[in-house]
C-alpha cells in the first residue's frame, strides 16, 4: 500500500495551521478611528505614535514609518549618501529587494557568502570584498536570526564604512541583548503581509543617529524638514509616507506581537530538539549572542543523500502533500538572478565606478548550498500552532525519510 501523500497515500494531517495575518476588534477600533478622524494620511497621529512606540521597542531613538521595507532600505542608503561609484557588500542569500534598494541609489551590490550554519552574511567573506570603493555592509537577518555583529560592527569601525541593518524579518530580535535595527548606523524593516507584525504593506527605519533621522524624514515626506514650511524642500525626496491606517493597524498588531514571539520561540526550541534526532536533518546553529529570534522562519537543512539522493524541491513538495506548509525558500543566489542585467548600462558600468563586474563568474559555495541542496523554510504562522500541530511536522519528516522508496518514485514523476 503506497504510505507517501505525494503518490496517493493518506497524508498526515488535513487541518489547516493557524491563519494569517490575526486580528480581532482592536484593528476594527483603530481603523475606524482614523476613518472617523478624518485625516487618513498626513495630519494624524497614528504614524508618529506607532514611530515613536516601534524605535523605542527595537531599543532605537529615532523612527521613520514608511511605505515598505523595499523603500526603508533605499532612503537609509541616500540618508548615508550612498550612489554612483559607491560599493555595498550583502549577502546573496536574501530577498531580491536588499540589491534593489542599492542598485536604486546606483550603487554596486557586492555579494558575500554566508556563514553554513547560521545563513547569515560571513564576516570572512565580507573582509576579502573589502575596496577602496566600499561604503556600506547590509547584514541580513534572515528569518529573525541576528547576523554576527560583533565581527561586522569591528570591520565597519577598521575600515571606516557604514553598516545599514536590514531587519525586515527581524521585528524583536536581538544581539547581546539589544534589539536589532540601530546597532548599526541606521536599519530598516518591513510590514509586508506575511510579515511577523503587519499592515499588508509597509516599513520603518530606525536609528540613533538624530542627523540621519532629519535626512531620512525629509527623503521620505518629499525633501521637507521637521517643524519647518510645508512648501520647503531641502533634499530630493518623494512621498513615501505610511498611511494613518496602516499606522493604526500596526499599534494593534504590537498590542500581541511579544505574546506571539514567545509561542513562536517556544514551538521553534520543540522543533529543533526533535528534529535534531533525524537522520539528514540539521537545523540552523543557535548563537549564545543572539538573545532573541522572533522567528520569521524556522530554517533548517536537509542532506539529500538521506533522503535516498532527491532534490531538496522533492523534498518540500513531499512534505507539503502530507500537509506541512514548507517552502524551499531562495531558489538561486541574487548574482543569478536576471534583472541584474537591467542594470548593467548604468550603475554597473557607470563612469563613476569604472571598474569591470561580471556576476556571472561570482561563486558562493555556501550560498549555493543553501539555495540548491539544503535550505527549506516553515513559516512564521505555523509556529502559533500547538505542540501537537509541531509533532505533526516531524511524523512528516520522519515519513518521507523512512519511505525512501517511495519517495525516490515520486522524484521520477514530478
Amino acid at each position: 500500500m503506497v504510505k507517501l501523500a505525494l503518490l496517493g497515500g493518506e497524508p498526515v494531517r488535513r487541518k489547516p495551521f493557524p491563519k494569517w495575518p490575526v486580528f480581532d476588534e482592536r484593528e476594527v477600533k483603530a481603523l475606524l478611528s482614523v476613518l472617523e478622524s478624518g485625516f487618513w494620511g498626513v495630519g494624524g497621529q497614528k504614524k508618529r505614535e506607532f514611530e515613536e512606540r516601534f524605535a523605542a521597542y527595537q531599543h532605537a531613538k529615532y523612527g521613520v514609518a514608511v511605505t515598505s521595507g523595499t523603500a526603508a532600505l533605499e532612503i537609509s542608503l541616500r540618508a548615508l549618501g550612498i550612489g554612483c561609484g559607491d560599493e555595498v557588500i550583502l549577502p546573496a542569500y536574501t530577498f531580491m529587494a536588499t540589491a534593489i534598494a542599492v542598485l536604486y541609489v546606483n550603487a554596486v551590490p557586492i555579494f558575500a557568502d554566508i556563514d553554513p550554519e547560521t545563513y547569515t552574511i560571513d564576516p570572512k567573506s565580507v573582509e576579502s570584498l573589502i575596496s577602496d570603493k566600499t561604503r556600506a555592509i547590509i547584514p541580513v537577518h534572515i528569518g529573525g536570526r541576528p547576523a554576527d555583529m560583533d565581527a561586522l560592527l569591528s570591520i565597519a569601525r577598521r575600515e571606516g564604512i557604514h553598516i545599514i541593518e536590514d531587519a525586515c524579518q527581524a521585528w524583536g530580535a536581538e544581539w547581546r541583548g539589544r534589539r536589532v535595527g540601530a546597532i548599526g548606523d541606521i536599519g530598516a524593516f518591513s510590514f509586508q503581509s506575511s510579515k511577523n507584525i503587519t499592515s499588508g504593506e509597509g516599513g520603518i527605519i530606525v536609528t540613533d543617529d538624530e542627523d540621519l533621522y532629519i535626512k531620512a524624514w525629509s527623503l521620505h515626506n518629499c525633501g521637507r524638514l521637521p517643524n519647518r514650511a510645508w512648501y520647503e524642500h531641502y533634499l530630493p525626496g518623494s512621498n513615501y509616507r505610511m498611511t494613518e491606517f496602516q499606522a493604526a493597524i500596526l499599534l494593534a498588531q504590537m498590542e500581541r506581537f511579544d505574546e506571539q514571539t514567545e509561542k513562536r520561540i517556544d514551538n521553534a526550541k520543540y522543533l529543533t530538539e526533535k528534529l535534531s534526532k533525524i537522520d539528514g536533518i540539521k537545523p540552523l546553529k543557535n548563537d549564545e549572542r543572539v538573545t532573541r529570534n522572533p522567528y520569521h522562519l524556522y530554517v533548517f537543512k536537509v542532506d539529500p543523500e538521506a533522503f535516498e539522493g532527491v532534490s531538496k524541491s522533492v523534498i518540500a513538495r513531499a512534505l507539503q502533500a502530507e500537509g506541512i506548509p514548507v517552502s524551499v525558500g531562495y531558489s538561486k543566489p541574487l548574482y543569478k538572478e536576471t534583472y541584474l542585467e537591467y542594470f548593467k548600462r548604468c550603475p554597473l558600468s557607470c563612469q563613476y565606478y569604472n571598474r569591470p563586474i561580471d556576476y556571472s563568474k561570482v561563486t558562493l559555495p555556501a550560498t549555493e548550498k543553501a539555495c540548491y541542496h539544503e535550505g527549506l523554510w516553515i513559516p512564521q504562522f505555523v509556529l502559533l500552532g500547538s505542540r501537537e500541530d509541531m509533532d505533526d511536522i516531524v511524523h512528516a519528516i520522519e515519513k518521507i525519510r523512512e519511505n525512501g522508496e517511495e519517495l525516490k518514485e515520486a522524484s521520477r514523476r514530478v
